[in-house]
């Protein structure tokens, strides 16, 4: 049982409601791809047709030329144009049955290549268009699902998807026509006989549909745990450092184990079914290709056998025995083509799933342009509680209640308070990842919910403690968000935010790789190159959450002096754990489990001597004057923190 057992995800939820996935990708996506489509149809066509040839001009030329049982003829062509000497009558047999090779040859080249184009461009629009869906997504989302579970859809289920598009359509063309020409071509050729080689059908249907409605859960449930296992396994790499200074490399070891032989049990699951399905597809099939065989034979040696009646010439058993070969083969195929259509079914579930995901913060149809941003804040008696999962709206956790605050244009207010008192969540309702369950927040006299989304969150510079660091050089981070700034703009903004000497220290100086998240920088460092970033975009408003929280003294003192030159003149709304950071704040706003509880400059907080004092006074190694129930609410709110 995987640790994700019995929770139910937006994503899970959507899932399970999706009918006909396949139908509906196709209807969507298909046309953009249809001339690739039609090119391939017409070639299939064509190219399985040429499959008919050889074996019926082989049978006519035996009769005519070898046995002299029947009269030469080609299908489709007037016998007055057909040479009656035997030698002429090989050599056009001979050259028919080469020019149907080569051009089968040709056509299965331009089918594949048509095919091909086909499939891989359903697949590129759909992995495109999912990615940037789970783009718009809002944070909700995220919380509530595995970023590895994502990864698997965008890459593991398009990939059957572009399986089931090229192989599983291109085959069942080949069938299709192959079945439709041959049983035609059968019934043309004896009528009797081909109803006993036809008569595998009905049971191959009946066998097919049968593993259908069993298969269908058994792949539902191996996409679902390689899900689990990419989750795993990106949580294992992305905490590497954590298991090693740990020494849990065998914990999670056995973790990846667990989940690993979900894995197996799921994909046997599969392969048992295919195991029975496979071979009995081939004993019917042979079946139906051996009674052609013995009958067909008995016909020719000694008469009509049984049932049958009228006369078999040696020509048409050939005819019959090759286009039996070439029909029972195909059919025993289908079970190649069901195998890649379920697995294509389960995963295209999983896409549409994630593409009927909701998204719930997105610009209104008259959203608002924000320009010439002042930089007035307010939230006006916000109240705010996080999903707690599920997707049930009113299972929500109350991290914000009744919150009032009011930064004027050029003015610093800083958020402080202990532990799960809300400040984060704060910096978050501002850049709009979730929206307020009550009450307002306003940009400017402008409620952050009517304006365009684009225009709030590029007016507001967010500098985090979690700073993070895309696997690139220094200058391509520093540049992010302002593409198109020169190497001179990335220098001053790294000298602004006292990145610059560092950097030049490094092996290539703007130019070296940081590795994945930044591993090769200190946090120090990152947090540098994320405040550089921050300069580069000049934005109006200034949002610090917790930004020198994880930084040693020395260098909270270099970040602390480049935040004090970035916050100059801006806006700046500081979330903050250090108090000695915000002392100098124009306003301190203390809160307390989601609430307001005091606000006002350094000093008047102080002779308050409420909440702020006790927090100052721990900060300043003042344990022993704290009061008791201070130190009581402390644990307490440090076992139920909220976000």
């Amino acid at each position: 049982m995987t640790e994700t057992d019995g929770f139910e995800t937006q994503l899970d939820a959507y899932r399970d409601s999706v009918s006909r996935p396949l139908y509906r990708l196709f209807r969507a996506y298909g046309p953009g791809e249809k001339w690739w489509l039609l090119l391939g149809l017409v070639t299939s066509v064509l190219a399985y047709g040429t499959v008919l040839v050889t074996p019926i001009v082989l049978g006519t030329t035996i009769d005519a030329v070898f046995t002299g049982e029947g009269t030469y003829a080609l299908p489709l062509v007037p016998r007055s144009s057909l040479p009656t000497d035997p030698t002429a009558q090989f050599w056009l047999s001979s050259a028919v049955v080469g020019a149907a090779l080569l051009g089968g040859a040709v056509l299965q080249w331009a089918r594949g290549v048509a095919m091909n184009y086909f499939a891989h461009g359903v697949m590129y629009t759909i992995r495109v268009d999912a990615y940037e869906k789970m783009q718009r997504l809002d944070m909700t989302f995220f919380d509530n699902k595995e970023t590895g579970e994502v990864m698997s859809i965008l890459n593991n289920d398009t990939n059957n998807l572009e399986v089931l598009f090229d192989n599983a359509l291109g085959d069942s063309i080949r069938i299709g026509v192959i079945v439709v020409g041959v049983t035609a071509a059968l019934l043309y050729t004896n009528a009797q006989l081909a109803l006993v080689t036809l008569g595998a059908v009905p049971l191959l249907v009946g066998f097919t549909w049968w593993f259908t409605r069993v298969i269908e859960p058994r792949y539902t449930r191996q996409r679902e745990t390689i899900g689990d296992l990419n989750t795993r396994i990106e949580n294992g790499l992305s905490g590497i450092e954590l298991v090693k200074t740990t020494s849990t490399e065998e914990y999670e070891n056995e973790r990846v184990r667990g989940v690993s032989r979900d894995v197996f049990d799921a994909e046997m699951d599969v392969l048992k079914l295919s195991y029975c399905y496979r071979p009995g597809m081939e004993l019917v099939t042979g079946a139906a290709l051996l009674a052609t065989f013995v009958l067909g034979g008995l016909w020719v040696f000694s008469g009509p056998p049984l049932f049958l009646s009228g006369e078999l010439t040696t020509g048409d058993f050939v005819v019959f025995m090759l286009l039996t070969q070439r029909l029972t083969g195909p059919m025993a195929q289908l079970a190649n083509i069901v195998d890649w259509y379920q697995n294509a079914k389960a995963s295209g579930k999983r896409i549409c799933g994630l593409m009927d995901v909701p998204v719930r913060i997105e610009d209104t149809p008259n959203a608002i342009a924000l320009d010439d941003v002042d930089g007035r804040l307010e939230y006006d008696d916000v109240t705010f509680g996080y999903d707690s999962g599920g997707g049930d709206a009113a299972a929500t956790e109350t991290v914000l209640d009744g919150v009032d605050i009011e930064v004027q244009p050029g003015e610093t207010v800083a958020i402080v308070g202990p532990t799960g008192a809300g400040k984060s969540t704060v910096a978050k309702l501002l850049l709009r990842l979730y929206d307020v369950s009550d009450g307002a927040i306003r940009v400017d006299g402008h409620d952050v919910r009517d304006v365009r989304l684009a225009d709030l969150r590029s007016s507001i510079g967010y500098v985090s403690q979690d700073t993070f660091l895309f696997d690139g050089t220094i200058a391509e981070n520093i540049r992010y968000g302002r593409f198109d700034a020169d190497r001179e703009d990335v220098v001053e903004a790294a000298e602004a935010a006292e990145a610059h000497g560092f950097i030049q220290g490094l092996s290539e100086g703007y130019d070296t790789r940081v590795g994945e998240r930044g591993v090769k920088l200190s946090g120090g460092q990152r947090q540098r190159v994320a405040i550089a970033r921050t300069v580069l975009q000049d934005p109006e408003i200034l949002l610090l959450d917790e930004a020198t929280s994880a930084v040693d003294t020395e260098t909270e003192y270099l970040i602390q002096r480049s935040l004090d030159r970035l916050a100059a003149d801006r806006t700046t709304l500081v979330i903050a754990h250090r108090l000695s950071t915000v002392k100098d704040a124009d306003t301190i706003v203390v809160l307390d489990d989601g609430r307001v509880v005091e606000r006002g400059t350094h000093e008047d907080l102080l002779a308050a001597d409420g909440l702020y004092a006790d927090l100052w006074g721990v900060q300043a190694g003042e344990i022993e004057s704290l009061p008791e129930e201070f130190l009581a609410g402390a644990s307490d709110r440090s076992a139920d923190a909220p976000r």
